[in-house]
């Protein structure tokens, strides 16, 4: 029995041209049942690749993002899956530097309920972050200068990996968090007329 699918929204949704679908529909109509099922799984996991857990919106809002770099998260078994299903906060979270390593604070992970009782568990200790040694140095350099910080913008997921964005940022001044509200004001007003 032979469906008619809708390629162009089809292909759409999964942000492929209609070349990429009909060779992925070609691709699976050659395989047998259980490996259609299997390519079919892996397809639609393909969308759920990169998915947002957390973001930092305070420090998008209090700093101004000059440089921006993904980094790797050293988590426990039960902290990686708690994160997984969105128990991650950044707010108030910062990045420090000890030993020629990067570290965050203050990232809240809540317990994961599934592991038991896990009586000595902080929720915010200091968790590693893995970056080369080259950026580690070059964020440690910027760190130091007079105005700049380290912040945590995002966690998201990379297929089956944690990671976490950093960005070296500028703090705003009170006249320039006004000047933000006042473009968000006017791009929120902007759209509404455009509906209307």
């Amino acid at each position: 029995m032979i469906r008619f699918i809708n390629k162009s929204s089809t292909a759409a949704s999964f942000g492929w041209n209609e070349i990429d679908f009909n060779i992925r529909i070609c691709c699976i109509l050659y395989l047998n049942f259980r490996e259609k099922a299997n390519c079919l799984i892996r397809l639609f996991m393909l969308q759920f690749a990169h998915m947002q857990l957390a973001e930092n919106k305070k420090a998008l809002f209090d700093y101004e993002i000059l440089e921006k770099y993904e980094a790797g998260l050293e988590l426990s078994g039960q902290e990686t899956k708690s994160a997984k299903m969105g128990q991650i906060n950044l707010k108030g979270s910062y990045v420090t530097f000890h030993n020629g390593k990067a570290y965050v604070l203050n990232m809240h992970i809540n317990k994961y309920k599934a592991a038991g009782p896990l009586p000595d568990y902080d929720p915010t200790h200091t968790r590693q972050l893995l970056l080369h040694k080259k950026q580690i140095a070059y964020l440690q350099g910027k760190s130091m200068e007079k105005g700049l910080t380290i912040v945590p913008l995002q966690v998201y997921t990379k297929q089956r990996l944690l990671k976490i964005e950093v960005a070296v940022a500028r703090g705003r001044k009170t006249y320039d968090k006004r000047e933000v509200i006042k473009k968000r004001e006017l791009k929120r007003e902007l759209d509404r007329a455009r509906k209307n």
